[in-house]
């Protein structure tokens, strides 16, 4: 048995490009070998997938965390007995990275958890015979944000070597910054939308305030040069003449005056709160659409590892049966749609298909709904007033829709998996 060690003196031969990632990299690679593979000596294409406990100990941390859901990992842990359903996130996290160095039962139900997981990127690498395109693949799935599957799959890909490996992990944990310093953004903006907001409502106050006093002040200012007007008027009108009715004039006019400036700023700062009002709600609403979508990810991506595993006679997806059953299909993108009337007519359901209203009227997508059995539509690829038509027209038509978490084939596979229990009960019926 030969093993392949890679120390600190192995990065000269990878070049100056290679030995600069070592010096970016000091603190988080350490000189222990990245995989320690047996009969070394063969071509990539003859080796065995690189098992998890042969990767190197210090990147199962970012295996664990980025190829499994806190979820998928905490039932890995409940069949060990080494978690509880009141086991916190992070002890999970910890103990699944002490296991993933193990050469034992834990160690191989991680690994085949990772697998079952990520199936259909493994087999999409499987075609990878060489590491320049093991590598073209890494690159695709980083530009198409499918991550988790393609790390695990070129981790673990027989014709990955150290230079490659070294790159997914640099590009993961970069990633990971990406992803934080985002979400901090978002909290700094909403934050500081909240505190703009209250400062604006406070200083509303405060005008509407002045305004009132002044207001009140002009009607009794007014009161009472009337008041005295009148008296004069009565009592000496031979000595009312043209230059105190002017003067009253004038003092009437300086007070409208005063009284059009304070209504002006008071409308001003009114509509600030209001547009204010609106950026504050916009992002809460963003906010709260992805949070939903992460959630409705992960649920799905759950019931495609329990219920579409892979046939280990045929290497096949086991796609639901829903014979019979016609799906209508709005929105998406234009280039996957063939894939997905493929995917559909191997579980025997008729596709239809309709863009959403970009090119295809409302009126023809209104059409459509009676015909199909259930409507899916992607959140991320959809105009909202398709989106409109859709629950009006199965409403009327007594059809249920279903929201895609986006408009991917994965995304269409998971809803295909949540169908196939209405169609056994209509069978049954």
């Amino acid at each position: 048995m030969s093993v392949i060690e890679w120390s600190p003196a192995s990065w000269g031969a990878l070049g100056p490009q290679s030995a600069g990632l070592a010096r970016s990299f000091s603190v988080a690679m350490p000189p222990a070998p990245m995989v320690r593979r047996e009969a070394a000596e063969l071509p990539p294409v003859q080796r065995s997938r690189t098992r998890l406990w042969e990767i190197a100990t210090w990147m199962h941390c970012s295996i664990v965390g980025t190829c499994l859901t806190t979820a998928e990992l905490r039932q890995v842990l409940l069949k060990l007995g080494l978690a509880t359903a009141e086991t916190a996130d992070h002890e999970a996290h910890k103990k699944g990275v002490t296991i993933a160095g193990r050469h034992d039962t834990a160690g191989k139900l991680l690994h085949k958890a990772l697998d079952t997981r990520h199936r259909l990127t493994i087999n999409q690498f499987t075609k990878a015979r060489t590491e320049d395109e093991a590598r073209a693949l890494w690159k695709a799935a980083l530009d198409s944000g499918e991550i988790p599957g393609a790390y695990w799959a070129v981790l673990t890909h027989p014709a990955s070597e150290r230079g490659l490996i070294a790159d997914a992990f640099a590009d993961v944990h970069m990633l990971s910054h990406l992803v934080g310093a985002a979400n901090r953004a978002d909290i700094r903006r909403l934050r500081d939308l909240e505190n703009a907001r209250m400062a604006l409502e406070e200083k509303l106050a405060r005008t509407q305030a002045a305004l009132r006093d002044t207001v009140a002040e002009r009607d009794a200012t007014i009161r009472d040069l009337r008041t005295t007007l009148m008296a004069r008027i009565a009592t000496e009108p031979e000595q009312v003449d043209g230059a105190e009715a002017r003067t009253l004039r004038r003092l009437l006019g300086e007070r409208e005056a005063r009284l059009a400036r304070e209504a002006a700023r008071r409308a001003s700062v009114e509509q600030k709160l209001v547009a204010v009002r609106a950026d504050l709600q916009r992002e809460r609403e963003s906010r709260a659409a992805a949070e939903a979508r992460a959630d409705m990810a992960e649920a799905d991506l759950v019931r495609i590892t329990a219920d579409l595993a892979m046939d280990d006679t045929t290497g096949a997806v086991q796609l639901p049966r829903l014979d019979g059953m016609t799906i209508l299909y709005v929105g998406g993108r234009p280039q996957i749609l063939a894939a997905l009337r493929g995917l559909a007519a191997r579980a025997g359901a008729a596709l239809l298909e309709h863009d959403g209203g970009v090119e295809d009227n409302d009126a023809l997508l209104a059409s459509l709904v009676p015909r199909a059995d259930v409507v899916m539509f992607p959140v991320d690829c959809v105009s909202h007033r398709a989106v409109g038509v859709v629950k009006r027209g199965c409403q009327v038509a007594g059809r249920p829709y279903m929201a895609l978490r986006s408009a991917s084939s994965t995304a269409f596979l998971a809803g295909l998996a949540r169908l196939e229990p209405a169609v056994g009960s209509r069978a049954g019926g």
